[in-house]
């Protein structure tokens, strides 16, 4: 990976507020932050960009997380942190690869450090 380059975070979810929220502390952290708001456009996303990780929610228009999930896995190796109000959903996401789950509600700390770690395994290998 080119050092210089700023690690690009997809962040894919319906609501605005939580977009603005997770956007803001990752740049604050020294992301560069790319958004989509359905599973549609964030497998576009993904395809045109190539983020080096997505943090996605499961409950979304057009196609869920999971869908989202079982198309990605067909084209890419991303690590990817799924999210959901729903905890019971977190065994389906892991099963499906998502590498990491966090329940809503988090703090933007949670999300950094476990954004982070993902990434700095990733890159090792």
């Amino acid at each position: 990976m080119n050092e210089l380059r700023k690690q690009r975070v997809l962040v894919v979810d319906d609501d605005p507020r939580i977009i603005r929220f997770i956007r803001a502390s990752l740049m604050a952290h020294g992301y560069d932050v790319l958004t989509a708001t359905n599973g549609e456009e964030a497998l576009e996303v993904v395809k045109m960009n190539t983020p080096d990780i997505m943090l996605l929610d499961i409950r979304l228009p057009v196609k869920d997380g999971f869908e989202v999930l079982q198309e990605l896995r067909t084209f890419s190796s991303m690590p990817v942190i799924a999210f959901s109000a729903n905890s019971s959903v977190s065994k389906q996401a892991l099963s499906l690869g998502a590498n990491d789950f966090i329940s809503k509600p988090f703090t933007p700390d949670e999300m950094i450090t476990r954004t982070r770690a993902i990434l700095n395994r990733t890159k090792k290998q």
